[in-house]
């Protein structure tokens, strides 16, 4: 199965740069961390998890350009996981 990875770049001073990545998946779950974070090293982001719940990132070397990358859609043609952060805020000030 396919999975095409849509994330972004957060830079320190500059605007986020929207960027696509592909998985090819052997089951029908979507990717977590594990298989996101090799997938970023191919396209010479070099991370570590910073928040698993929301797919974010951090570089791995603090000199880096970027300061976080976050997936923001796993699309594997199904269901499309989206971040929703209006959402997430109602429900963090809910919590």
């Amino acid at each position: 199965m396919e999975c095409i990875v849509k994330f972004q770049v957060i830079y320190k001073n500059e605007e986020p740069k929207p960027l696509r990545g592909l998985l090819l998946m052997d089951n029908n779950t979507p990717p977590g961390p594990e298989q996101l974070i090799p997938m970023f090293k191919r396209l010479g982001y070099e991370v570590v998890t910073e928040n698993p719940d929301d797919l974010t990132f951090k570089p791995v070397n603090p000199g880096a350009d970027y300061i976080r990358l976050r997936v923001t859609e796993l699309d594997t043609g199904e269901e499309v996981y989206r971040e929703d952060a209006n959402l997430r805020r109602i429900l963090e000030n809910l919590l």
